[in-house]
């Protein structure tokens, strides 16, 4: 019967009340986008991935290749977006090669979106799909229980909602490719400079029609150290020595040396004669 199912409600309860609460939902950070433009469309991504409140590293590459001309960009569970494109790039291709024709944009979504509505959002990958294929450039995007959008223009990840305010107020129809980078390119930017789970470096590809796609990695890098006013290297004698004892890693234990001589006595081998 269709409709919702509380058959695991009183297991839960007893499990809370033993000690065993419901697992909490992990918080992510990330900031894509994707936007469309005359002959192609460009999808970019910050480069920050967070393990809780740490930075775990500061330039991660967010954007996937599934095919020649089929890119997406992965917010959510890094892992996940990983191994769940690499499982779609292996499996349009084998559907390219099945069929003799090239994979379409269409089928990679809806083979993203089967796979995560069968594992009921417990597989975190939250990506925008892009592409160009005989039918023209597409864009679109998946959330990780299956649903689906598609749009001139889309955002997803923490930092979507400065990234969504950049692209209402700045897009507008027949965008030329150059204008749809910057426009990418500066949503992305209002996603890092607004939410803490996003950070780092701008990535960007780019796909048009008739065109292999190209990836800009670290295309604008607004986080770069500068150099320090003055240096923090502190000459050598600066801090007396008051006290100075060298102890040895291991202590040495007195010990005999025994040598002993095994004979054997191996039995000649016997030949006939």
């Amino acid at each position: 019967m269709p409709g919702f199912n509380f058959d695991n409600y009183q297991r839960n309860k007893f499990l809370a009340a033993k000690g065993y609460p419901l697992p909490k939902a992990t918080s992510t950070g990330t900031t894509i986008v994707g936007c469309r433009f005359d002959g192609g469309v460009v999808i970019a991504a910050d480069t920050r991935a967070t393990e809780g409140d740490i930075v775990a590293d500061k330039n991660c590459e967010k954007l996937h290749r599934i095919s020649p001309t089929i890119w997406c960009a992965g917010a959510g569970t890094a892992a996940d977006c990983e191994f769940v494109t690499q499982l779609m790039s292996s499996t349009l291709e084998l559907h390219a090669l099945s069929t003799g024709r090239k994979p379409r944009v269409v089928t990679c979504l809806t083979l993203l979106k089967q796979h995560l509505f069968k594992y009921q959002g417990h597989v975190g990958a939250y990506l925008i799909v892009a592409g160009v294929d005989p039918t023209g450039p597409r864009l679109f995007s998946i959330h990780a229980h299956g649903s689906t959008d598609v749009g001139y223009y889309l955002s997803l990840g923490s930092g979507s909602m400065a990234a969504m305010a950049v692209l209402e107020t700045k897009w507008k129809p027949s965008l030329t490719k150059e204008d749809a980078m910057s426009l990418c390119a500066e949503a992305i930017e209002a996603g890092i400079w607004n939410d803490l789970g996003s950070g780092s470096n701008v990535d960007m590809c780019v796909m048009e029609v008739d065109k292999p796609a190209v990836l800009f990695r670290n295309y604008r890098t607004p986080n770069e150290r500068s150099t320090k006013e003055q240096s923090y290297m502190f000459a050598r004698g600066t801090t007396a020595i008051l006290k100075e004892k060298v102890r040895p890693v291991v202590d040495t234990v007195p010990f005999d040396i025994v040598q002993e001589t095994i004979i054997q006595d191996v039995d000649k081998m016997e030949i006939d004669s």
